[in-house]
């Protein structure tokens, strides 16, 4: 066994004058693609007939839970948030089943008061969906 070296032991030296590899990128690239000019979000919301109705739904709802806000007890408030609008109806979304339980009681104040400010609504759904 004097002949093998044991592991580990072998004296490693450092050469300090040896440079590490570099690549040259800008000879290894290929011609940048002119990239297509980028749409405002405001402009695609407005060119697009689905965008545009999407957008409309959601200031109505809103508004609407800007209406109904007063009618909420001051607890509750933070737990509710106004859901989507369609042709059945309107949701409120919940945190969770007890904010629920008690918006279901409050839902026809809520019709009522959408019906005196001029939203037409089919119906107050509430749905429970953590915040």
């Amino acid at each position: 066994m004097q002949g093998r070296a044991r592991r580990g032991t072998a004296r490693k030296t450092a050469n300090f004058n040896i440079r590490p590899r570099t690549v040259d990128f800008a000879v290894s690239r290929k011609p940048a693609v002119a990239a297509a000019a980028a749409l405002p979000i405001a402009e695609a919301m407005r060119s697009s007939q689905a965008l545009t109705r999407l957008t409309d739904r959601l200031r109505e709802s809103n508004a609407m839970y800007a209406v109904i806000v007063p009618l909420l007890p001051a607890g509750l408030a933070a737990s509710v948030r106004p859901g989507p609008l369609d042709e059945a109806g309107w949701s409120l979304l919940a945190a969770n089943a007890a904010v629920a339980a008690k918006l279901r009681h409050l839902a026809p104040r809520f019709e009522e008061r959408l019906r005196e400010r001029g939203h037409a609504t089919a119906a107050v759904r509430i749905k429970v969906q953590p915040l």
